[in-house]
C-alpha cells in the first residue's frame, strides 16, 4: 500500500467528543475554505470552495477496513470513524460515497466540518449521510468571523449561517457545534452571546466550547482566562442547556498497530502530541526516545512549544 494511502487513516486517537476515534485524513494539506488563526495544521496558502475529487472512495474504504481489522486483531476498539482531515472535509465531492462504502464496517461515522459550504444543497446532502456532525461556529459577526476564521474571499457569512440552519432542519443524526474561544478576539460577552443565540436556533444535541490547547498557526493566539471561559459557559447555558467545555487534554491512549513510525507520523500529521503522550506511545511500542530523535533528524518530525508545553508535529507539509 502506498504512503499516500497509509496516511489516509490515523489512530485511533483519544477524542474528547468521540471516545476512540479512527481519523480519516482524506483532504491533503492544506485544502480548506478557511485559514483559521488557531488551526493546528497551519495556514492555508490558497483557500478554495469548490468541491473536487481527492482520493477514490474505494481507496478510502480499503484503507480504513484494513486498519479497523488490524485494530480489532490486537484487541482494541474503535468508537467512531471520523472524517477530520488536513482541510475541510466537505470539499471532497465523493464524501457521501465514501460514507456509504464504510457502512458495512458497523462503526458510526462522524464528520468535523467548518460548515462553510452548507449553502450548497449537494454538500448538505453528502454531509447528511454521517451519523454525527460537528459544525464550527466561532463568530456570527462579519468582522470577527473574518478575523478568526480568515475565510475564502468569495464566502459570505449570512449565506453560511442560513446554510447551517437549512442543514440542521433536515438532519436526523447527532448534530453538535463547536466554538473556539480565542483570547481578546471572540471571548467578549457581546460576541459570545450572539453565537449562543444563533447556535440555539440550530437545536444541536450538544454545544462544545473549546480553547486552543495545541500549537496554532499564529503565535499570537492564546486561550482566554478562566474567568472569560466561565463567563462564556454561563452565557451559552442561558440559551441552551447542553453545553460542555473542552478545556482539558485527552488521555494518552493512542493506538499501536505494530508500525510505530507510520502510527506516530499519521497521528501527528493532524493531531499534535504532547511530550508526555509521545513518551507513553514509545513505552507501549517498546521504543526509547532515540526513535523520535531519528525522525526529527530525518526531517519527518519537529518539536513545537505552546503554552509552556512541548508538542511533536509531523514535519512534511506542516508549514503550508
Amino acid at each position: 500500500m502506498s504512503n499516500n494511502l497509509t496516511s489516509l487513516v490515523f489512530g485511533p486517537v483519544p477524542s474528547r467528543r468521540l471516545g476512540r476515534s479512527l481519523g480519516i485524513n482524506h483532504i491533503p494539506p492544506k485544502s480548506c475554505s478557511y485559514s483559521c488563526r488557531y488551526c493546528q495544521v497551519g495556514r492555508t496558502a490558497h483557500t478554495e470552495i469548490e468541491p473536487r475529487a481527492f482520493f477514490r472512495p474505494e481507496e478510502i474504504r480499503l484503507t480504513v477496513e484494513t486498519r479497523v481489522e488490524e485494530i480489532r486483531r490486537i484487541g482494541q476498539t474503535v468508537d467512531y470513524l471520523t472524517f477530520v482531515p488536513d482541510g475541510e472535509p466537505t470539499l471532497d465531492k465523493h464524501l457521501g460515497e465514501a460514507i456509504d462504502l464504510l457502512r458495512p464496517l458497523g462503526v458510526p461515522i462522524a464528520v468535523i466540518s467548518n460548515g462553510s459550504l452548507l449553502w450548497r444543497e449537494d454538500v448538505r446532502k453528502r454531509l447528511g449521510k454521517a451519523d454525527w456532525v460537528s459544525l464550527k461556529v466561532d463568530a456570527v459577526n462579519e468582522k470577527l468571523w473574518r478575523s478568526i476564521n480568515r475565510p475564502d474571499d468569495a464566502l459570505r457569512l449570512p449565506v453560511i449561517l442560513d446554510g447551517m440552519l437549512r442543514f440542521a432542519e433536515h438532519y436526523d443524526g447527532e448534530l453538535v457545534t463547536e466554538t473556539m474561544l480565542v483570547a481578546d478576539v471572540n471571548d467578549h460577552p457581546e460576541a459570545v452571546t450572539a453565537v449562543a443565540k444563533f447556535v440555539a436556533r440550530l437545536k444541536p444535541n450538544k454545544v462544545f466550547l473549546a480553547i486552543p490547547i495545541r500549537p496554532p498557526s499564529e503565535k499570537d493566539v492564546g486561550a482566554p482566562s478562566e474567568k472569560k471561559i466561565v463567563q462564556a459557559y454561563s452565557l451559552f447555558t442561558a440559551e441552551f442547556a447542553k453545553v460542555e467545555c473542552l478545556t482539558g487534554y485527552e488521555d494518552d491512549a493512542f493506538a499501536d498497530t505494530g508500525d510505530a513510525e507510520n502510527d506516530l507520523l499519521s497521528i501527528t500529521a493532524v493531531h499534535p502530541m504532547r511530550e508526555e503522550s509521545v513518551r507513553q506511545f514509545l513505552a507501549n511500542a517498546g521504543l526509547d526516545e532515540s526513535f523520535v530523535t531519528s525522525l526529527i533528524d530525518q526531517g519527518k518530525l519537529k518539536q513545537v512549544e505552546f503554552a509552556g508545553k512541548r508538542f511533536f508535529v509531523r514535519q512534511v507539509g506542516r508549514d503550508a
